[in-house]
């Protein structure tokens, strides 16, 4: 995408709808437990906060930013969890302030980064448009939680077709962190759009295919429901096989979903 502006823009509507729904919450409900485990949803809007200023240093200060990847290093398993932990301490109305203010911040960095700028991240540098890609990725994935722990229904918007995108991009990244060979032919994934439309990736006579909702995929790759609930179909043991590792956030292997722990996922 050499023009980052939609996704951008598509990042800030998916931010505002979420803070629309945490913006009045009491505190009592700030601590309401959601899906992941320990994390409150304090914890949720923590990280999203934590990650948009991780996001926000790799854009202009990469310094900083490299200081970040050092501590990281050094605490691979608990370095996310300690920021969310940090940020959840703080009172709501401190917590929502740091991350409105921190993503409007990112917002206007990543519309003023030249193009076809690069910058460093956990897993390999990005330009504008996929940092936007990965934080709307996190966004909804964590605004999903949220939405559970709440009993809100968020119906999926077209939105998604960032996330699906990024979660075809990622099919080698998935393979690579679990120690597995790449495979080397393509994949053809189907896609339906919350819309009705169609979404397709990959040569069209493909062996490998994936297909299915695009909602389902979604959840899939952000590792927010266990593939046995989800409508997707593989044929191709490759395929077969990526639909167990599909992860399109960077970071060691996420521990994904237990069958049937998908509640809240679906309008």
């Amino acid at each position: 995408m050499s023009d980052p502006t939609p996704v951008i823009d598509d990042l800030r509507e998916e931010s505002e709808e979420l803070d629309r729904i945490v913006g009045g919450l009491s505190p009592e409900e700030w601590a309401l437990a959601t899906p992941a485990p320990g994390w409150t949803v304090a914890h949720q809007i923590g990280h999203l906060a934590w990650t948009d200023h991780s996001a926000l240093l790799a854009v202009t200060d990469q310094d900083g930013f490299h200081a970040l990847v050092e501590k990281a290093l050094a605490a691979p398993h608990s370095f996310v969890d300690e920021g969310a932990e940090e940020a959840a301490r703080l009172a709501p109305a401190e917590l929502l302030t740091r991350w409105r203010d921190g993503r409007a911040a990112l917002d206007e960095a990543l519309r003023a980064a030249p193009p076809g700028a690069r910058f460093p991240w956990y897993g390999p540098p990005m330009a504008a448009a996929s940092m936007a890609t990965a934080r709307l990725m996190e966004t909804w994935a964590h605004g999903l939680d949220v939405a559970v722990a709440l009993g809100v229904a968020r119906p999926p918007s077209d939105r998604l077709r960032h996330v699906a995108r990024l979660g075809v991009r990622t099919r080698d990244f998935a393979f690579g962190i679990h120690g597995l060979d790449v495979p080397a032919e393509p994949f053809r994934v189907e896609l339906t759009a919350p819309s009705g439309g169609r979404w397709t990736y990959g040569p069209e006579d493909a062996p490998q295919r994936v297909t299915g909702p695009a909602l389902d995929f979604c959840l899939l790759v952000t590792q927010r429901a266990h593939r046995a609930d989800l409508a997707l179909r593989a044929e191709g043991p490759a395929a077969d096989r990526w639909l167990d590792i599909a992860q399109a956030f960077a970071g060691p292997p996420g521990a994904g979903r237990k069958p049937g722990s998908a509640q809240g996922a679906r309008p």
